[in-house]
């Protein structure tokens, strides 16, 4: 178990980036294969993703070039913690809308991008109607929560995590050569 816990905390960089590329993969496959459109909380949550994959693989690479002599860089680890942080915030601002917990913000309508062709297209009747998607519907579940709300408890492990890894004890860095 300690070596696992090793392994984890000196390359967690790689693995969060893995997992955050995984997790991006995912919600894409449920929109493009699955027919779920994101609405606005959801695409809030994948920018998240978004900055974890920049600053893993930033320092995932620079643990590679240093040669790892160093372990994974701590400061990068406990970036990581925040932005997986920040993630689980709005992955339970949005499942808690979804509950019914709080009223969501009015501006929560839909993930689309609106531009002067589709406005005219629309407008002429030529162009695709394309469904706009509610923050406060939920439109999968699995064992009884959404994705907002896997995505929350996906966030919280990820953010422990990282803490981890950047709380990690000195025996678990190489040696230096």
């Amino acid at each position: 178990m300690r070596g696992l816990y090793r392994l984890l905390t000196r390359w967690w960089t790689a693995f969060a980036l893995a997992i955050s590329l995984a997790l991006l993969g995912a919600a894409h496959a449920f929109e493009r294969f699955g027919g779920l459109a994101p609405c606005n909380l959801c695409l809030k949550q994948r920018e998240v993703y978004w900055g974890a994959v920049a600053i893993a693989l930033t320092a995932t690479l620079w643990h590679l070039v240093s040669r790892g002599s160093r372990g994974t860089p701590r400061i990068a680890a406990f970036l990581l913690a925040v932005v997986f942080t920040t993630g689980a915030v709005t992955a339970v601002f949005h499942f808690g809308g979804e509950m019914k917990w709080w009223d969501l913000p009015a501006t929560c309508a839909g993930g689309g991008s609106v531009d002067l062709e589709s406005m005219a297209a629309l407008a002429l009747g030529t162009g695709p109607i394309e469904r706009v998607a509610m923050c406060d519907a939920v439109t999968w579940r699995f064992a009884g929560l959404s994705m907002a709300g896997w995505n929350a408890l996906i966030s919280i492990a990820l953010a422990v995590f990282s803490l981890l890894a950047a709380k990690r004890p000195k025996d678990a860095r190489a040696p230096r050569p």
